[in-house]
């Protein structure tokens, strides 16, 4: 019988509210620039022929109230807050039914980000990787059941940081839904159970620093912070 040469990292998993079920997550996905506003205020504008999308990995997520140590390789750490969903059931070539009918539940994110290594790759036409896929740099607060949460409409996201206020839009600035979400992903991925997107950031993204706390929330779900260890 084979035996693993080293114990394999344990399943990252998130809280749902109400119940003692934890959701195991699967795989991260990330749309980017999904808010008009901040695609703006990144020098870019909204691709309002399709989502498009970064990943990051399940073993760099950490959960809510988590106290991390500032990631190294940067001097310029953004804050992104972002709703995020998980998905209860496969999809492929979903209708808008079959994607509203698969999203489970949904939950505050934050998507930090190494905002210099992502300049970089920008400016040599690299992969992101290295600004986004970092170390505790996926946040996940506890999830609500989609049907407890209800539909998305104008519902306020921000996010604070040492108490001040950084990010403040709605949901309804959204330029495509969770719904629309689904339906494209799940023609280029046979989606399952446990799969996360990260819906992308309002304006404000901001530097933070080590020794600061970022607070965030969305209206109708649990809150989410993030305590940044000093060096």
């Amino acid at each position: 019988m084979p035996k693993f040469l080293f114990d394999p990292l344990p399943v990252f998993a998130i809280p749902v509210a109400g119940s003692d079920d934890v959701l195991p997550v699967r795989r991260i996905f990330c749309v980017g620039r999904n808010y008009a506003a901040h695609a703006a205020e990144m020098g870019g504008d909204v691709d309002r022929e399709a989502p498009w999308y970064f990943t990051k990995s399940a073993a760099h997520a950490v959960l809510s109230g988590a106290k991390v140590p500032f990631p190294v390789g940067t001097e310029n750490y953004h804050h992104e807050m972002e709703l995020a969903f998980a998905l209860g059931a496969p999809a492929f070539e979903a209708s808008a039914a079959e994607a509203q009918a698969a999203i489970f539940a949904y939950g505050c994110a934050l998507d930090m980000t190494r905002r210099d290594r992502q300049q970089d790759g920008k400016d040599h036409r690299r992969p992101w990787s290295l600004g986004k896929d970092v170390e505790n740099a996926a946040v996940f607060a506890e999830l609500t059941r989609a049907g407890d949460f209800g539909a998305l409409s104008d519902q306020r996201i921000h996010l604070e940081v040492d108490g001040d206020t950084r990010q403040d839009a709605t949901l309804a600035e959204m330029v495509w839904s969770p719904i629309e979400i689904v339906m494209h992903l799940s023609r280029y991925y046979h989606l399952q159970p446990g799969d996360m997107v990260m819906t992308g950031t309002p304006a404000g993204v901001g530097a933070v620093q080590s020794g600061q706390v970022i607070t965030g929330g969305i209206d109708g779900l649990a809150p989410i912070s993030l305590h940044l260890e000093r060096h």
